[in-house]
């Protein structure tokens, strides 16, 4: 109940938030839909289209692959929680800007506080290079399991291809599909204890999204 509070709090802030001009084009903020005490949290990259038109992330044909994705493991929407890196539409659907991410990393980073996943999928290039701190891109990192600090808290944060990247190409989807079924077990073994103050100081403090070398 509390978590459920505190993101609902956190969302009515996001509806209003001004701090980069996509607020002016989008039709709505998505801030985020699930479970809020989700031990698995996914983040992708922005809203599209149909998540700027019903306020939902993942409802366009990327999220139908991601709920058949989770179906084969088991889970269903309501056993997560899914949030992008971006609240607004990217004009188009292009690509964020680095200073757009910088605007709005701190409600992604929020929204790990209050939910306290065990274990974050980032799905693509810009959330996984955001809240890995480093410039790999997915291709080389996709499956690969890494234990971080992310809210104050140890993590694994596990890269996956975005199902968009997979819905016209088999060979992708099928590598997608192969670390979808590893989820279980990273849940099984996901650290879940709190980082030092030094180290939540140090998270606290990260640099924005340019100097991370993300583009």
């Amino acid at each position: 109940m509390i978590r459920a509070q505190g993101l609902a709090a956190l969302a009515e802030e996001v509806e209003r938030c001004t701090r980069c001009p996509l607020h002016a084009t989008r039709t709505q903020a998505v801030f985020g839909a699930g479970h809020p005490d989700a031990d698995l949290l996914f983040v992708g990259e922005a809203p599209g289209f149909h998540e700027d038109q019903q306020g939902v992330p993942f409802v366009g044909q990327a999220g139908k692959l991601l709920d058949k994705l989770l179906a084969g493991i088991g889970l269903t929407r309501a056993d997560v929680y899914i949030a992008n890196v971006l609240k607004s539409r990217p004009p188009g659907n292009r690509d964020p800007h680095p200073d757009e991410i910088s605007a709005c990393e701190g409600w992604l980073f929020r929204q790990i506080e209050l939910i306290e996943p065990k274990v974050v999928a980032t799905l693509g290039n810009f959330a996984t290079k955001l809240l890995s701190g480093k410039p790999l891109g997915i291709t080389r990192v996709h499956g690969q399991e890494q234990v971080t600090t992310l809210g104050g808290r140890r993590v694994l944060l596990y890269p996956l291809y975005h199902p968009a990247a997979a819905l016209y190409t088999p060979a992708m989807l099928e590598v997608l599909q192969d670390d979808f079924r590893r989820l279980p077990e990273l849940l099984g073994r996901a650290p879940a204890t709190v980082a030092p103050p030094a180290e939540v100081e140090r998270v606290l403090a990260r640099e924005p999204a340019v100097q991370l070398g993300l583009f």
